[in-house]
This record gives structure tokens, sequence and C-alpha cells, in this order.
């Protein structure tokens, strides 16, 4: 098991990933930054102070099933834009391809 300091943790947490500490807390990252997960500051932003920067942190195994969520779709959304994309490309290139033909064949 690897620990890491906040600032270590800060620098390689993944959308998504679940970190905490010895004594239980846990953090998780999402779109809008770090929040707590679990306790009474469950969902609020983790607020950066003195203390947290002498903890150590390791990640959870598990995944926050709200930023798996907004990932898939995130991941959904690429794949159709990247499709649209594509078919706009094969128009464009086909309407060209008509426009030279018509073009050659004036006379």
């Amino acid at each position: 098991m690897q620990w890491y300091t906040l600032g270590q943790l800060l620098a390689v947490m993944r959308p998504g990933q679940k970190a905490s500490t010895p004594d239980g807390r846990t953090v998780v990252r999402t779109d809008r930054g770090l929040e707590w997960s679990g306790g009474r500051e469950n969902g609020r932003l983790v607020e950066l102070r003195d203390p947290l920067f002498s903890d150590l942190w390791t990640f959870s195994g598990e995944e926050d099933s709200r930023s798996r969520t907004s990932r898939d779709s995130r991941a959904a959304w690429a794949r159709e834009r990247e499709m649209i994309v594509n078919q706009y490309e094969e128009w464009l290139a086909d309407y060209r391809e008509q426009k030279r033909r018509e073009a050659s064949e004036e006379p």
C-alpha cells in the first residue's frame, strides 16, 4: 500500500478515485473538486487547512458511482461527437467530389 501526502495525492488522484487516512476520513475527487465521503461532512467540498497537510493518504479500492456515471456519460458524448464529425467529413468529401464532377462536365 502506497501512502501520499496531500500534495502528492492531489497530483495523482483522478476523478472518481477515493482516498482515505488511517483514521477513516475519506475524500472523493469529483468534477467539482475534492468532496468528503461519509461522516457529517458527506458531499461537502474539502477546505484545505493546515491539519490536512500533515496527514498521510492512501487510495481506496472503490470508485464513487456518481463520478463513474459522469465519466461514462462524457465518454458516450465523445463517441457520439466523433461519429457526427466523421459523418460530416464523409458528407463534405462526397459534396466536394460531386462539385468537381459537375465543374468538369460543364463546357
